[in-house]
């Protein structure tokens, strides 16, 4: 599974303003990424893991309607010291990223999607 260390390098390469790309299990762990060397946690690791649960049941509620109004593509949400982005990956996983506040999201997440839907290297097709 190199390919999601790999894909959250390429992440975190594309715009210094990014702290953090992983993946995310249905557990709530953090599976492969992690913080940028350097920036500093805001949260613990329990509030890391309770985070993660929330945003898969948020995404949970958001497949919920998807028959009717689409496959979900990306959430992202703005707090007072990050924004936070996630994207839901073919295997049941989440891609977490958070940027600082000053990033421009839409440019990060336009570049990420690329990266999801169409890998160099492949990424999905051995997740």
């Amino acid at each position: 599974m190199g390919h999601y260390d790999k894909l959250c390098k390429e992440i975190l390469n594309l715009d210094p303003k990014i702290r953090f790309a992983g993946i995310c299990d249905d557990t709530g762990e953090i599976k492969y990424g992690g913080q940028r060397e350097g920036v500093k946690n805001l949260l613990s690791p329990e509030e890391t893991k309770k985070s993660n649960l929330q945003a898969l049941a948020r995404w949970g509620l958001r497949n919920a309607i998807a028959p009717k109004v689409g496959k979900v593509r990306y959430a992202m949400a703005e707090y007072e010291k990050i924004k936070r982005i996630t994207i839901p990956l073919e295997d049941d996983n989440l891609l977490l990223v958070t940027t600082e506040i000053e990033v421009d999201h839409g440019k990060i997440i336009n570049d990420v999607r690329k990266l999801v839907q169409y890998p160099s290297d492949n990424y999905m097709s051995d997740a």
